[in-house]
């Protein structure tokens, strides 16, 4: 009698795997590709000072207040990886970050900064509380949300080029998919609502410039 033959993965070959894909992963947490959108936002749209002074308000609320929240949780949970992969864990996270978001978005407007950068903060709270309103019942994609809506965000401000953003989408959902932190669906989830929603945003400002512009 013949017994089916077991293939085993080289454990050697699996631990590289997982290194690659725990790099990617943390590469784009979503704080982070937040530096680089709002640093070439505020470079389409401000110079000088005023990029200067735009770049560090949207820094500190879109990347170091929610960065910090991570770093604590995982010094409170002795967790290695800056990520809460437990849905019930991460509501507090996102209701921080959420407000970190919206609260930058005001600080913005009293500054008068640019209308695009204020409008994208606001999209990262508001996007933040749909998470947050999500994760309630379903534990959705925060990666692949904080690669599609920036992606919206550079195809607006830069046209085409801002595909290339994009690219790293297929490679986030192999990381987390193959480290188990997501299925297929919510990572598919994750990046159509967070592209939709974005260009929502970006569709009203446009559609308001050009109301205002005929006037």
């Amino acid at each position: 009698m013949f017994r089916p033959v077991v293939v085993y993965e080289d454990s050697s070959k699996d631990r590289r795997k997982r290194a690659i894909a725990n790099a990617i992963s943390n590469a784009t947490l979503p704080p982070i590709v937040s530096v680089l959108t709002f640093v070439l936002v505020n470079y389409a749209v401000a110079s000088g000072i005023s990029f200067v002074t735009l770049t560090v308000v949207t820094t500190f609320f879109a990347a170091v207040v929610p960065l910090t929240v991570l770093v604590v949780w995982a010094r409170k949970t002795h967790s290695r990886e800056m990520d809460v992969p437990a849905r019930a864990q991460r509501n507090h996270p996102l209701l921080v970050a959420s407000c970190s978001y919206l609260f930058g978005a005001v600080v913005l407007l009293l500054l008068h900064a640019p209308a695009l950068t204020t409008v994208v903060m606001f999209g990262y709270g508001v996007g933040t509380l749909v998470i947050l309103l999500i994760n309630l019942r379903w534990k959705i994609s925060i990666h692949a949300m904080g690669i599609a809506g920036p992606t919206a965000v550079l195809i607006f401000a830069f046209g085409s080029w801002g595909l290339l953003l994009g690219l790293l989408l297929p490679a986030v959902m192999w990381s987390r998919i193959y480290l188990k932190k997501h299925t297929l669906a919510q990572m598919l989830a994750g990046a159509l609502i967070g592209f939709a929603l974005t260009a929502t945003a970006l569709w009203i400002l446009l559609t308001y410039n050009q109301f205002s512009a005929s006037y």
